[in-house]
């Protein structure tokens, strides 16, 4: 009886998870390019961290600089989410688009997923013992990354989406 009661539960749950999984797909798929950078940060932005921060990759600060300028937690929560954005908008393109430079798209989906490790391993650390060495260089790690992949969607836009770059400009 435990068994049959035990089987059902993991079938349920597999159904569950596939029919949220298929949801979530149709959701994605369904998304505009104007919803996605509705969804960008707009209460930070990392402009203070390189002098040309679309346009050229590396930052104009050093460690501590970036840790102040990117407001401690709150700014890496926020490249953390936009990088999760920016990884969206990459594969909108792609879905989108035949001819994208699928080398630019691997890397932008790359860099999306090494800021997120780098956000989030920066805020354990902040979480455990505040703004020491190893905080700060996790995040200047992160800030280092995220204006490179700004500046890759940048040239992603300039090259298929050119008129997309007002907008892109604007929510970063």
């Amino acid at each position: 009886m435990i068994l049959l009661v035990l089987q059902i539960a993991a079938i349920a749950t597999v159904a569950i998870y596939l029919v949220r999984w298929r949801v979530g797909l149709r959701r994605r798929n369904a998304q505009s390019w104007d919803s996605l950078i509705a969804r960008l940060r707009h209460d930070w932005s990392a402009r203070e961290l390189s002098d040309q921060f679309l346009w050229k990759e590396g930052l104009s600060v050093t460690p501590d600089d970036t840790w102040t300028r990117l407001q401690g937690p709150h700014g890496l929560w926020a490249m953390y989410q936009n990088a999760k954005v920016m990884l969206e908008l990459a594969d909108y393109a792609t879905r989108n688009s035949d001819h994208v430079d699928r080398v630019l798209l691997e890397t932008l989906r790359s860099d999306a997923m090494q800021i997120r490790v780098c956000a989030l391993m920066a805020l354990a650390q902040y979480a455990f013992s505040h703004a020491n060495e190893g905080v700060r260089v996790n995040a200047f790690r992160a800030a280092s990354m995220y204006t490179g992949m700004a500046a890759r969607m940048t040239q992603l836009l300039q090259e298929h989406a050119g008129v997309r770059i007002p907008d892109f400009v604007a929510a970063m």
